[in-house]
């Protein structure tokens, strides 16, 4: 079978790395893919959201299974595009339809979502520019901090946690009045702040049966010890070991369950990946938010764990027969860390040479944002590189991943030296 994994990122590398070792992968294609994915599958210059172009590469190159990345193609109705067209309606389109990526695609969605289905999550309210003075009513009520979300997509900067109610108002008017986020931010979610530990849970589910894949921790903010600005993660673990069965059990029994019996109830076409991302406040779990896609960087830590064939395995969940495969997984724990440029999240410069990729030995260096130049591997965005290891525990494989980015330079270079460093 020939496979397209859409996207450029980290976690497209590491779905095409893993696709890549199926004995039912014959040709890999990715769009718009790096430096990394050229190195085991073939690059094409495609958009993400380029749904026609899409559909010539599949035609032309006889594609059998399509996998989605990134939320904005699944958010734009990729999968609805591909079943209501003749001719590729019978490709494997790995994602759900538009009305299921509405759980990332709209905060708002989402929380209605899981209040119809009693799944446990803060308590919230949603403004627009015409209710703004009762959005500020509603946060005097409140204790801070307050969060505030941009319903629609934003590409990870949409959520802001202020201390200060006189901030907080401040940014909820530049939000809604003066369109902080663009459209996504027309409407904002104003969200009881939970005090907790996080944790992300992935599902890959038909719409029917499911199937819980490894859980994974990362790392957000820039600095060390968790501070400073929000970035897309500088680094995950997988897995979480303060995930023990019976916080699992939770889990499976207050958020999973329902929320796959939520979208056979509502008739949502989904055969794709729920990221759920959890709050554990004391010995409960909460949702904070859904994704409709695999996280970044938590793929990088997530997909190496599993042994079962990637290719039989989505295959399984486009054609509703999940419950007839096994998932396996490595007893062992994955780690990565990635490596950023300089001034990442807020300005950074572009094209500067990365060396010492061949020299990382015991790792694997999982391509974010790369490209060629003139023969040479360069940086071409924000987060550069992951660089994931597997060892019989965490530590052990965080080391392994610092030991290897020591032999990595480009100029500007930054990473966390912290990252585990909340857990036991």
């Amino acid at each position: 079978m020939n496979i397209l994994v859409l996207g450029s990122g980290g976690r497209e590398h590491t779905f095409a790395y893993m696709l890549a070792q199926s004995d039912r992968c014959d040709t890999l294609y990715v769009a718009p893919g790096n430096a990394g994915t050229a190195r085991i599958a073939t690059n094409v210059p495609i958009s993400v959201t380029d749904f026609e172009a899409i559909k010539e590469c599949v035609l032309k190159n006889d594609i059998g299974m399509v996998v989605v990345g990134p939320e904005d193609p699944l958010v734009q109705g990729i999968a609805d595009y591909f079943s209501e067209t003749e001719a590729l309606k019978n490709i494997l389109l790995i994602g759900p339809s538009k009305r299921g990526a509405l759980l990332e695609g709209s905060k708002e969605r989402a929380k209605e979502f899981m209040l119809q289905h009693s799944i446990p999550t803060a308590a919230y309210a949603s403004f627009t520019k015409e209710s703004l003075n009762a959005g500020k009513a509603f946060l005097d009520t409140l204790k801070p901090p307050y969060v505030l979300k941009a319903d629609g997509l934003a590409a990870g900067k949409g959520v802001l946690i202020l201390q200060d109610i006189n901030d907080a108002k401040q940014e909820l008017e530049n939000m809604l009045a003066h369109q902080k986020f663009g459209d996504a931010s027309n409407t904002v979610v104003i969200e009881e702040f939970l005090d907790g530990i996080e944790l992300s849970i992935f599902v890959l589910t038909d719409g029917e049966d499911y199937k819980i894949l490894p859980t994974a921790k990362d790392y957000k903010r820039i600095g060390e010890g968790d501070k400073g600005l929000n970035t897309g993660g500088m680094g995950a673990i997988s897995p979480v070991p303060f995930a023990d069965t019976t916080l699992m059990n939770k889990i499976e029994e207050r958020i999973v369950k329902p929320t796959i019996m939520g979208l056979k109830k509502e008739k949502i076409d989904y055969k794709g990946f729920v990221f759920i991302g959890l709050i554990k406040v004391g010995d409960e779990p909460y949702v904070i938010e859904y994704n409709v896609r695999m996280g970044d960087p938590e793929t990088e830590v997530v997909l190496p764990r599993i042994k079962t064939d990637l290719v039989d395995l989505l295959e399984a969940a486009y054609r509703k027969e999940l419950h007839r495969i096994a998932l396996e997984v490595d007893a062992r724990a994955a780690t990565t860390v990635m490596v950023v440029s300089g001034g990442y999240p807020e300005a950074y410069e572009k094209g500067k040479e990365i060396s010492g990729i061949s020299s990382v030995e015991d790792s694997i260096v999982f391509h974010a944002g790369t490209a060629v130049k003139d023969g040479a591997v360069v940086t071409n965005g924000g987060r550069v590189l992951a660089v994931t290891s597997l060892d019989s525990d965490f530590r052990k494989a965080l080391k392994k991943s610092y030991q290897n980015i020591e032999k990595l330079s480009f100029d500007r270079m930054y990473y966390r030296t912290d990252i585990g460093f909340d857990l036991s």
